[in-house]
């Protein structure tokens, strides 16, 4: 039981990393990560909501969809999805408050507030993953799609139904931009920076951060 603790407790380390690599990318005003593009959107325009709740709600259908999609296949400890999930949107709206006075104005401290949290960001996914428990929901609606497309398309690859499901959500996160605002808002080049960045950042913490070796190999350890 101590061995699956620990690793509960790095997959949830994890997601609280994530939540604050996400507030810097937002907070450096050059537009959200893809993932939470479309609730960030949402908490733009119903400012009653915060940032948290909207990410809160999309994760829960993200989780509604995998259960639709798998039905008998979609394993029970997967509710934990759930409990991630609210952790998740707890400690976001937790990062955006302590960042809330930091408002950066020129394009260089944007740009640093961008790199600082997708390499933050990168961390947090690398350390979520390395224990090898339940998936986030924003990678196990990914995760239903491809195992359902694969039935019909084996040669589609979760990588490439990953790609197309990014592309997605920023192509309705800027559609509902335009009918919220009549603008861009929330979405930006730093959407698609860190889309194209966060990958390569997870390669060089997988590279150097010995201590994940560590955190992978708990699941080979007999309870």
């Amino acid at each position: 039981m101590k061995v699956i603790s620990l690793r509960y407790f790095y997959f949830f380390l994890g997601i609280i990393i994530n939540s604050f690599g996400i507030a810097f990318i937002t907070k450096s005003n050059l537009g959200t990560s893809q993932i939470s593009s479309i609730p960030y959107i949402f908490s733009l325009e119903y400012t009653d909501f915060s940032f948290g709740l909207t990410t809160f709600i999309f994760n829960i259908i993200f989780i509604l969809i995998e259960i639709a999609l798998l039905r008998r296949d979609f394993e029970p400890i997967q509710f934990l999805q759930i409990v991630a999930n609210i952790i998740f949107s707890f400690f976001i709206d937790v990062s955006m408050n302590l960042l809330s006075a930091f408002e950066p104005e020129t394009l260089i401290v944007k740009l640093i507030s961008l790199f600082i949290g997708c390499f933050i960001l990168a961390i947090g996914i690398s350390i979520e993953v390395a224990p090898n428990v339940i998936v986030v929901p924003g990678e196990g609606v990914v995760r239903a799609l491809a195992l359902v497309i694969a039935l019909k398309k084996p040669q589609i690859k979760f990588g490439t139904v990953k790609i197309y499901f990014d592309i997605t959500l920023i192509v309705i996160a800027c559609i509902l931009s335009f009918i919220f605002f009549g603008e861009l808002n929330g979405i930006g080049i730093g959407t698609i920076i860190s889309a194209l960045f966060v990958g390569k950042c997870i390669n060089i913490v997988n590279k150097y951060f010995k201590f994940l070796t560590h955190i992978r190999n708990l699941q080979y350890i007999k309870s």
